[in-house]
């Protein structure tokens, strides 16, 4: 191997290690991405679920008013049935 084939198979080298450095470089700004990302997908994970908890909260309001309502007039008319009732029979007497 003569001069002229080392300075040809060092400058191949030297490109070689160029473009290896540049993609290590690549592939670290990648995997900081991949670490933002992924902790921007963590943030609307937990966002996400404590939205999905207001909402069944939200949900509950509802239904907890149709049971009190409910409650009320059926006490509304059992007072009533057995005032009548009572009424009856304290006229009848």
């Amino acid at each position: 191997m003569d001069g002229m084939e080392i300075a040809v198979k060092l400058e191949a080298h030297e490109h070689d290690i160029e473009s290896l450095r540049h993609r290590t470089k690549d592939l670290e700004q990648l995997a900081i991405s991949v670490n933002r990302i992924t902790v921007s997908m963590e943030s609307l994970a937990a966002e996400s679920a404590q939205q999905r908890k207001r909402l069944e909260m939200l949900e509950k309001v509802p239904l907890e008013t149709v049971k009190l309502l409910k409650t009320t007039i059926i006490t509304a008319i059992v007072s009533g049935a057995v005032g009548a009732i009572l009424s009856a029979v304290m006229s009848a007497t």
